[in-house]
């Protein structure tokens, strides 16, 4: 399991490089969850969770203690942190470390990723990098609209 508050180790510019289209600010990494969303802290003290597979930026909480202490409730750690989530991925041998997330091979912005065998192991740097990108291309289109995807080898 992914210990959401273990997070010095990371580095919050490299995962909001390709995340400042929606996250302009300046921010602290507070925590994070096993399928790579992330917890940040602006200068205001104000804790927001930026939910990597949609694209969405929301405040969660007033003050780092205040998101602290509602982390404590079970309600919100399912809600925040995918606990069942995460340990039915466990189960099935999807057990990211301290660097890695749980991801989907068709992300979840799609209606198509529906499916169990979706899900796999990723880098998380690599992962976040990726949603941000995709996300800030879909961003100005409206929800249910029809895209191609066209991949460009580097």
């Amino acid at each position: 399991m992914i210990r959401p508050f273990d997070v010095e180790h990371l580095s919050v510019e490299r995962l909001l490089s390709e995340w400042r289209w929606l996250v302009p600010e300046p921010a602290a990494l507070v925590a994070r969850n096993a399928f790579g969303d992330l917890f940040m802290r602006n200068e205001a003290g104000r804790v927001f969770k930026l939910e990597v597979s949609i694209g969405q930026l929301s405040e969660i909480a007033e003050s780092e203690d205040e998101f602290r202490a509602m982390s404590a409730m079970a309600e919100k750690r399912q809600q925040w942190f995918g606990e069942a989530d995460e340990n039915a991925a466990a189960e099935r041998g999807l057990s990211p470390n301290a660097l890695q997330c749980i991801a989907f091979k068709t992300p979840l912005v799609f209606a198509e990723s529906g499916m169990p065998e979706n899900v796999y192991v990723a880098d998380l740097y690599e992962q976040v990098a990726f949603l941000g990108d995709l996300n800030r291309q879909l961003s100005g289109l409206a929800d249910g609209t029809k895209v191609r995807l066209n991949v460009k080898k580097s």
